[in-house]
């Protein structure tokens, strides 16, 4: 699977409700070493409630986005959350469905309500 797939796609929980769209997916470089890098994992999705577009990496650092656009990205993605990869049970036909009892992570990894 190409992971751009998977951008826009709707998420739905294991009883078929729709929480919103993968807007991205997060990496960790962990794997082996190919090269001068380690091999990309998938970590998790960010899922938005509200829109399927991106934060445009914005999410991660306030202090280096202009205020005028970090005010629109937070009202935009308000809700948006971090899905684990584990706790990913099915990807198929343009769709991600989550696995029962699955948590609901912020966009800088710490956690929130399920």
């Amino acid at each position: 699977m190409i992971l751009s797939e998977l951008l826009d796609s709707p998420v739905h929980d294991d009883e078929g409700r729709r929480l919103g769209f993968v807007v991205d997916v997060r990496l960790a470089l962990d794997g082996p070493v190919l090269g001068l890098l380690a091999s990309p994992r998938v970590v998790g999705l960010l899922v938005s409630p509200h829109t399927g577009t991106s934060f445009l990496g914005y999410e991660r650092r306030e202090d280096q986005r202009p205020a005028v656009l970090g005010r629109l990205l937070r009202w935009r993605h308000r809700g948006t959350f971090l899905v684990q990869w584990s706790d990913v049970t099915l990807v198929d036909d343009g769709a991600v469905r989550l696995a029962p009892g699955y948590r609901r992570w912020s966009a800088t990894l710490r956690r929130t309500t399920s």
